[in-house]
């Protein structure tokens, strides 16, 4: 699957990563992660922690796919505002699911702490700007929704935004303590600590089939060299690849792009160096890195066609750098690194845990959506808790089939 193309930023930070051996023997396993992504890092992580055998093979190399395009905004609010999601399930089904987005972040911070290899996690504030007058109401609901189950925000005028911001815009919410981290860092750091936990990673060792032998009640995979793998349990943690094992009804794609600059010298007029973003959509975000680049992105286009998609790549590029201009006129910027890539999202704007009857003892993660990252490690804990207890009373929430409020 072509899903991205460019000059990829993030593997220049760890050029060092660590790497793992290929599988070259059959395999017997409590459970299967097939991936090598910040997904399969994040079920890794988990299950790490209870007495099983788990195992991870990435047919390439660790975090080469999508997490190599990820922009690592940590937020909790998403492309669709809580205030729609609550006409398709209701008020306590997303006041559930806004409690796990925001213990989700918490548990990334955790993370940071307990792992080996830094991965960059601050904690950022957010802006979230209205685009335009029609947009302010919403915002504003969508503002008081969220102060009303406990999120540390305020709604701010334009006299506010114009005080902080070299721009000015006619509202905003302004959240406190969501986070940026390194997306490439942080797949490695959690497989890192996985591989020292016991858990098995093996690079370059692509799976080519799989089937479920009822008589041993066991999954098993075949890799392209030959070898078998036994597992109780899969899980297919294989981000926008997964896809090609099974096709999920409810999963969308189009074109998105970003630019990463090269460092810049002074970042003074961009208050606390929030995240931002917009209510328009499609919508420009940007954040900074560690390494005092600027991550611009966004613009994203109705296609699914790689050539297409690759065709506007440079024209997206000068566009999304005129955009920042417009915003923060004082901070030059040059383009270091840039990409054009595939975005999944789901029809509902709720992540996936895929569960099907053609796949028995099968998982599969598809945390598509905006907030991919916390996204993920809400579902990699689900599964991991659903296979250590038995049991998970948040596996509705996420199902391919989850419940919905009747439409009249």
């Amino acid at each position: 699957m072509n899903l991205q193309s460019g000059t990829y930023y993030w593997p220049t930070t760890f050029p060092d990563a660590p790497s793992y051996p290929a599988l070259t023997e059959d395999l017997v396993c409590d459970v299967l992660i097939i991936g090598g992504g910040s997904s399969a890092a994040q079920c890794a992580y988990y299950l790490s922690r209870a007495s099983l055998r788990v195992a991870v093979i990435e047919k390439g190399q660790i975090g080469s796919g999508s997490t190599s395009t990820n922009t690592a905004l940590i937020q909790y609010s998403g492309e669709k505002m809580f205030t729609s999601l609550i006409h398709t399930f209701g008020e306590e089904y997303i006041a559930r699911h806004l409690m796990l987005l925001k213990e989700a972040i918490n548990e990334l911070e955790k993370a940071a702490q307990a792992t080996d290899i830094d991965y960059e996690f601050r904690r950022r504030d957010t802006l979230y700007f209205a685009s335009c007058q029609e947009d302010i109401a919403p915002l504003k609901a969508e503002y008081d929704f969220l102060k009303q189950h406990g999120c540390d925000l305020d709604f701010l005028s334009q006299r506010d935004i114009e005080s902080n911001y070299p721009f000015s815009r006619e509202a905003a919410i302004y959240s406190y303590n969501d986070g940026e981290l390194n997306p490439f860092k942080f797949t490695h750091a959690l497989l890192d600590d996985a591989a020292k936990k016991g858990v098995r990673i093996y690079e370059k060792t692509e799976m080519n089939g799989h089937h479920y032998d009822q008589q041993r009640d066991q999954v098993i995979i075949s890799t392209k060299t030959g070898h078998s793998i036994q597992a109780r349990h899969v899980i297919f943690a294989a981000g926008y690849e997964g896809m090609e094992i099974k096709k999920e009804k409810k999963a969308s794609f189009v074109s998105t792009y970003t630019v990463t600059t090269k460092p810049v010298e002074d970042l003074s007029s961009w208050y606390n160096r929030t995240l931002i973003w917009e209510t328009a959509r499609p919508y420009l975000f940007m954040r900074t890195t560690a390494d005092n680049r600027i991550i611009v992105g966004g613009l994203d286009e109705n296609t699914a066609y790689p050539e297409d998609r690759d065709s506007k790549l440079i024209h997206k590029k000068d566009q999304l750098l005129k955009e920042f201009t417009n915003m923060f006129p004082d901070i030059e910027t040059e383009p270091d690194y840039y990409v054009a890539a595939f975005y999944g999202g789901t029809v509902d704007g709720l992540p996936i845990i895929g569960i099907y009857d053609d796949y028995p003892h099968c998982y599969f993660l598809f945390a598509f959506g905006d907030n991919g990252t916390v996204y993920s490690q809400v579902l990699a804990k689900i599964i991991a808790e659903e296979i250590i207890r038995g049991n998970s009373p948040d596996l509705p929430l996420y199902l391919q089939n989850r419940p919905l409020i009747p439409q009249k």
